[in-house]
């Protein structure tokens, strides 16, 4: 089979960088070359809410390299990807302008949760041990420029992940003055970590046991090798990395780089990033450290050779959107009998409906995880749960969701008990476009079916099929012990919805067992 050349181009917070793959169903994934270049975007960004002109321009003709490179390689075809830097910068919509009209590159911004879950997939991709690891207690810590992402694993499942705006680059930037007067830098970082992690440690670690802490970073390739310098493997004990971080923080930074092989225009960025992989061991409580080498391109090209079928992994990612959905229903107390119900009933209309609703896999997801969150509101009002439980999910990160999939999600759900907006109210105060809002409106109509079928929250239900009585006719079979006149009641308000959205009628009978 022949191969395939991927690019995959990283602008990161501190550094840019082009890697370029050879993809086959036989040899799997194979870095061919790497080319980087340091510019500190974050450094801007981070302080002013802009990136100024002469970094665009340095920015542009970086592009301009990495697209040559990629020509000279016979590169098919290639994702460009950005990340906080670009995703918080105040006029960043003109800046992504500026950038395809100089280069031609569309540069995508993926929103945090992309990203992580981009990078959780390249260490699937890259630990063998991966699957055999997260059967224990795991907590995978990815540190960035920007922010610090801590996702936990028991059991093969996702249990959260969350996002701490304490990256390296923006720790240096708002401590740059006090690194000037004092000999206790080290310990000032630590100072400003506390509250995050105290509160973090408060809300998710309660009870947990954190066997493995799975550290993905810049400089834990370096800590690793420079530790199993006359042996080899890829964990370090808790009592090694803090005999290392003590004896290193006595050196003079630039020592500590030519030891660890790192370059020294990295230097500044070294200690904030050791502080917060120690702070990070003390909380967990974790017995061993397992390094990880892996980057944002490595899970850009695995995506790819994924969604093209080059690759096929064997862990179940989907499977841990919708665990990390489950976690988040779970945090605000919500029905899960009532919501297994509606999962089984409202993934069963869509399957049968392939033809008519025009849908892929996934917008199913996405119906899914609406299902698990429909009632997470009620936590905060009952009066207001619809609204409560959209201003929840806009808030709340689902890792392997962008942002508009979220936004998606959150109006479903939304719109499952209160009134549908009109495409130009919705996209007034948003960045959803009219296919967008088509897909709300379908998702949302067999969200209300479901819903109905289910009103009175007592699974009455047992088992669900649905086949077509004719072309404008679906049937709903249930099989039921109980009365239905509640649910049958409620159907005939929601059928109407579902009529106008799809010109089918959906018709309930129940069969008695």
């Amino acid at each position: 089979m022949a191969c395939t050349m991927f690019g995959a181009i990283d602008v990161g917070s501190y550094e840019i960088n082009l890697k370029i793959y050879e993809l086959s169903a036989r040899k799997g994934m194979r870095e061919i070359n790497h080319v980087k270049h340091r510019i500190e975007l974050g450094k801007d960004t981070y302080a002013t809410g802009r990136i100024g002109s002469e970094m665009v321009d340095e920015l542009c003709l970086v592009l301009q390299d990495f697209q040559r490179i990629m020509k000279e390689f016979g590169v098919d075809q290639y994702r460009a990807c950005a990340t906080s830097a670009i995703r918080e910068t105040q006029n960043m919509l003109i800046l992504l302008d500026r950038i395809y009209l100089r280069t031609g590159i569309r540069l995508e911004v993926l929103s945090n949760s992309e990203q992580r879950f981009l990078g959780y997939k390249s260490i699937a991709y890259n630990s063998e041990r991966f699957q055999q690891i997260i059967e224990k207690g795991t907590a995978i810590v990815d540190v960035g420029g920007g922010s610090i992402q801590i996702s936990l694993f028991d059991k093969d499942n996702l249990v959260t992940t969350q996002n701490i705006r304490l990256g390296t680059l923006r720790l240096r930037e708002r401590l740059s003055d006090v690194a000037q007067r004092t000999i206790r830098y080290s310990g000032v970082l630590e100072e400003i970590m506390n509250n995050e992690l105290r509160t973090y440690r408060r809300l998710y670690l309660k009870d947990r046991n954190i066997r493995y802490l799975m550290l993905v970073g810049d400089y834990i390739d370096g800590i690793n090798r420079y530790i199993h310098r006359d042996t080899k493997g890829d964990q370090i004990s808790r009592e090694e990395f803090i005999t290392f971080y003590d004896t290193f923080m006595q050196k003079d930074p630039a020592a500590m780089m030519d030891e660890l092989g790192i370059p020294q225009e990295n230097s500044s960025l070294l200690i904030p990033t050791l502080v917060i992989y120690k702070r990070l061991l003390e909380e967990t409580g974790a017995e061993k450290v397992v390094t990880v080498g892996m980057d944002l391109g490595d899970g850009l090209a695995y995506d790819f050779a994924e969604q093209k079928k080059i690759l096929k992994s064997s862990h179940n990612f989907e499977n841990d959107i919708i665990e990390a959905a489950r976690n988040i229903a779970k945090r605000y107390h919500t029905n899960r009998s009532h919501t297994q119900v509606m999962e089984k009933i409202s993934l069963a209309i869509y399957d049968k409906m392939k033809q008519v609703h025009g849908l892929g896999k996934r917008e199913r997801l996405l119906l899914q995880i609406a299902v698990l969150l429909h009632d997470c509101g009620k936590y905060i009002n009952m009066a207001l749960s619809s609204e409560c439980s959209y201003n929840i999910i806009m808030a709340t990160e689902i890792i392997g969701l962008s942002h508009r999939e979220r936004e998606i999600v959150a109006n479903v759900v939304r719109f499952n008990s209160g009134a549908v907006l009109e495409f130009e109210e919705l996209a007034s105060g948003s960045m959803l476009e009219q296919t967008d809002y088509m897909t709300i409106i379908k998702l949302t109509a067999i969200l209300r079916v479901a819903n109905a079928l289910d009103r009175s929250h007592k699974q009455k239900i047992k088992e669900v099929r649905v086949s077509w009585k004719d072309s404008h006719t679906m049937q709903i079979l249930v099989d039921t012990l109980e009365d239905l006149t509640l649910e049958q009641a409620l159907f005939h308000e929601k059928a109407e919805f579902f009529e106008s959205v799809f010109s089918i009628r959906p018709v309930l009978k129940a069969k008695r067992v």
